[in-house]
């Protein structure tokens, strides 16, 4: 039998103890609060139970009979005056934010609004219509779970490879996996996708978001869905779309394999925003809970909400309760889950307190000395939409930072573009400009070619420009400046040379990405060549264009996989690559080399005139460290279309060096005729092609025991 009793105010959300459920829900300024019970079906309310009790904020009530598998959401009570930054409306059923699980997806209609549609007053007359049917209820769950001997891997930074992946595109054309699991959290753990990663040399798999999210009204009006998931509806529940047989259990194996191979997981998380958008936008969750705590308004008109992140809303991390829900969100999914890190959506938006970004912000500061998250992968994309949102290099130690300047300077330099070599020298050690003021390390620099967001690394090299018309806005979304080049061609092509240069360049740019000091990123499906046809914002195409094709039958490279294992395996058995402090240009006792010298084609070190000479795009880098002095590397690098001889100076203190890589071959590796760069020789750099020595002692070494590809 079912009985109401006071219950408690923490935890927050529904908490099953065997007996019954603690229901507990912030509300600064609710005048009431309505549990409201469904049936298995969710669409039939069979009790609607007023709690009663109200400890500061938190209204709660605890109910005896009630098990995990009910569903259930609230209606709260209070003032509707827009034009006061309240939106109360207890004619609309709420999702708890704390819910772990949420039954059945938002069905649009116009009574999730809050307001009447199409009213003469606009917002400021209040919707009577049940929402109900149309929204997704929550689930009451039993969180125990067992992960036996599951530990995380712990990689050290220095040793990380990331892969940002899409559950669903990642999987979904893979036909090796069973049907039933393609596109879903289980298939993450399947023995062949994990091979896949450990053959790349992956060491931590970045997911694009799996909090659960809501396809846009105005995309499913369209025709199509929101496909990347930066609509987050609830911070706690795991998105459903990607559940199939294994349920939440599949993620938890998926994770729990991943982490067997030594694979770390991160997710990219969104909450800075939230799916209700700006005030004209539904009433789903948090709008119709307390929308004047958890939104910013504009100070001076609370009926507006105040927006950085280019959606219609920010939620307010500056308050106490919604700083809160977050960091409680954050270590429910490294506690429950296993999750290794983060990756922030607009993170600058998180660390405004109130208005203005915030070393010190609560959110940055809460982090660093929360006992849990403190210790876990920290990742910012270091800016938003608002003013002064542009961060790079601004967040704390402890964060790493997706590094755009590190993509735009590489982009550029192998796009043939002119006066880019002191920003590639400033790329390829770490961008210490950016982030050593800071007090952090290279590591910090989260460095990638493409991502989600614009071209893939195929699409870079084929289209100058976005072809996006899918996406229903008339090819104006998506980014314009993409720093692209199609090699003479837009688009796909039978032309052998320029398909040949396209190749070549790809590997440049992989190459330039692995080569360089700082924390590499790639895109899923980049190592296969996948094609997005021009379309550099994929975020509403559920479909085959964003999905992976794993039949590298289809591509016009197919030599392209086995660079990209070479070019990491390389990287995780060369020091020189994993530093953990900046260049000095220091002398190393042990060999009487510096740490790292920028070299001029003619054989000398590079001077201040060079750097300035804007027509040059040839130059190399030779770099080494105390704990390898004797397996120096030598990287050489030509973005320019004209072959330019490369000498080795004898004038300075020098090494006898093997070529192991040149992009200009089709598989890169140099198998035959290794050519050897003696002091005083010279090496014939093919234009728009890059070539990587490496110290004879070692290059020649039996394979395995040296660093040879």
């Amino acid at each position: 039998m079912q009985r109401l009793d006071d219950g408690l105010p923490a935890p927050l959300g529904a908490t099953w103890d065997g007996r019954g459920v603690n229901f507990a829900l912030f509300s600064a300024h609710a005048t009431a609060v309505d549990l409201c019970l469904f049936d298995a079906t969710g669409r039939k309310e069979t009790r609607r139970i007023r709690l009663g009790l109200r400890t500061g904020d938190i209204w709660h009530g605890y109910l005896t009979g009630i098990y995990p598998g009910q569903l259930y959401g609230y209606r709260v009570h209070g003032p509707y005056e827009p034009e006061q930054g309240h939106r109360f409306n207890p004619n609309k059923l709420l999702v708890d934010p704390y819910a772990r699980q949420l039954f059945g997806r938002v069905r649009w209609h116009d009574a999730l609004f809050g307001y009447r549609l199409g009213a003469l007053r606009g917002d400021l007359t209040m919707d009577r219509r049940d929402s109900a049917p149309m929204i997704p209820k929550c689930v009451v769950v039993d969180n125990a779970a067992s992960w036996g001997k599951d530990r995380p891997p712990a990689r050290a930074w220095t040793d990380t490879l990331i892969y940002e992946a899409h559950v669903k595109g990642f999987t979904e054309l893979r036909r090796d996996l069973p049907a039933s699991i393609r596109g879903t959290y289980t298939a993450l753990g399947h023995p062949s996708v994990v091979d896949h990663l450990m053959k790349l040399g992956i060491t931590a798999v970045e997911l694009m978001p799996i909090h659960s999210f809501v396809d846009d009204r105005f995309l499913q009006q369209r025709g199509l869905r929101n496909y990347w998931g930066y609509s987050t509806l609830n911070f706690f529940s795991p998105e459903q779309r990607y559940l199939g047989e294994g349920g939440v259990n599949g993620l938890r194996a998926a994770i729990c394999t991943l982490h067997q191979a030594n694979i770390e997981v991160i997710l990219d998380v969104v909450y800075n925003h939230t799916a209700e958008g700006n005030q004209l936008g539904p009433t789903l969750s948090f709008r119709g809970i307390d929308n004047a705590t958890y939104y910013k308004l504009a100070p001076d008109a609370p009926r507006v909400n105040w927006d950085t992140t280019g959606t219609g809303n920010s939620l307010d991390l500056s308050h106490p309760r919604v700083l809160q829900m977050c960091l409680d969100s954050l270590r429910y999914w490294v506690e429950a889950f296993h999750i290794d890190g983060f990756r922030f959506d607009l993170a600058s938006t998180l660390a405004r307190d109130p208005a203005a970004f915030n070393q010190r912000s609560g959110f940055l500061q809460a982090i660093a000395q929360d006992p849990v998250l403190s210790h876990v992968k920290l990742i910012a994309e270091p800016w938003d939409v608002g003013s002064d949102g542009y961060r790079v290099g601004g967040f704390p130690v402890g964060w790493s930072e997706w590094n755009d300047k590190w993509r735009d300077s590489v982009r550029s330099y192998w796009r043939g573009d002119l006066h880019k070599l002191p920003d590639l020298a400033a790329a390829l050690s770490g961008s210490r400009d950016a982030f050593e003021q800071s007090g952090r390390s290279p590591w910090a620099s989260i460095q990638f070619i493409s991502s989600h967001d614009g071209f893939t690394l195929h699409d870079l090299v084929t289209y100058n420009e976005r072809h996006n018309e899918d996406n229903g806005e008339n090819n104006l979304d998506g980014h314009q400046n993409n720093l692209s080049w199609n090699c003479g061609i837009e688009g796909p092509t039978d032309d052998l040379a320029i398909n040949a240069l396209r190749a070549r360049q790809k590997r440049n740019l992989l190459a330039s990405l692995i080569f360089s000091i700082g924390t590499p990123m790639l895109l899923m499906g980049d190592e296969l060549s996948r094609t997005q046809a021009g379309n550099n914002n994929a975020y509403a195409q559920d479909a085959a264009i964003s999905w992976m094709d794993w039949d590298d039958s289809h591509s016009s490279d197919p030599c392209f996989l086995e660079f990209v294992r070479a070019v990491t395996r390389f990287r995780k058995a060369c020091p020189a690559l994993q530093r953990r402090a900046y260049f000095t240009g220091a002398v190393i006792a042990e060999s009487g080399l510096k740490d790292v010298y920028w070299l001029a084609p003619e054989g000398r070190e590079m001077t201040g005139e060079d750097w300035e000479e804007h027509l040059r795009r040839a130059f190399g880098m030779q770099t080494g460290n105390e704990a390898d002095a004797g397996r120096r590397i030598l990287l050489l690098m030509n973005a320019g279309p004209e072959d330019t001889l490369f000498h080795l100076s004898a004038d300075f203190p020098a090494r006898r060096f093997a070529q192991v890589l040149d992009t200009r071959l089709g598989d890169g590796i140099v198998r035959e005729n290794t050519q050897i760069l003696e002091p005083g020789g010279a090496f014939l750099l093919e234009g728009r092609s890059l070539a990587l020595f490496q110290h004879e002692a070692s290059a020649l070494q039996h394979e395995g025991a040296g660093v040879r590809i």
